[in-house]
């Protein structure tokens, strides 16, 4: 892998880090994270008491065309479920035969925006069915991402707009020296993750 390409890298995920050090600071001013949720300053939730919108409200505003789409929004959530299913049953096989570190689901799903007291329980139940659903892409990006690195990583011919964050670690294209030379280091590189068996 070219040099510079692994200290950009680098630079980037430090960034990033920081970033949300930065951002967790600005969020912990009117609530705690605990074991059993969040924790709301007693002010907090008082402003947030005096935002919320009565569910009937809420529907009266809402557009026709919008609430015409929620069954096929909804209807998602069926082979999302099954997809879940799948790929959390496939690491848990495949993985430990791979030597694959597993991908912390509780990572990438997290189910909070319920403590939100500014949230009716139609704004609740979608900000539920959001958090699971692209909680549950990012968590199968992951696992995927570790699969391709274990089995094919090579980047490809044209620039993917967005690539997995394991991409970087893969041989160039068309390289066949560097990718008989080095596949077996690859697929043993997960040292960037941390505490891979909780």
């Amino acid at each position: 892998m070219n040099k510079r390409i692994t200290e950009l890298s680098a630079q980037i995920k430090a960034l990033e880090a920081e970033l949300r050090q930065e951002i967790q600071k600005i969020r912990i001013r009117s609530y705690e994270i605990r074991e059993q949720g969040v924790q709301f300053t007693e002010q907090a939730l008082a402003e947030h008491r005096t935002r919320a919108v009565h569910v009937f409200q809420y529907l009266r505003r809402a557009r026709l065309r919008n609430v015409l789409t929620v069954p096929v929004i909804w209807l998602c959530l069926v082979p999302a479920l099954f997809l879940d299913l799948v790929v959390s049953l496939f690491q848990a096989i495949c993985f430990p035969i791979y030597g694959i570190p597993k991908v912390r689901r509780k990572d990438h799903i997290v189910i909070d925006r319920h403590y939100l007291a500014y949230l009716n329980i139609i704004e609740k139940l979608n900000c539920l069915y959001c958090g699971y659903f692209n909680g549950l892409m990012a968590y199968v990006t992951e696992v995927a991402g570790r699969t391709e690195q274990y089995w094919c990583p090579i980047k490809h011919a044209r620039q993917l707009k967005k690539a997995h964050d394991r991409y970087h670690r893969f041989t160039e294209f068309g390289d066949a020296e560097g990718y008989r030379g080095k596949v077996a280091d690859v697929r043993r590189d997960f040292s960037d993750i941390e505490n891979p068996d909780k």
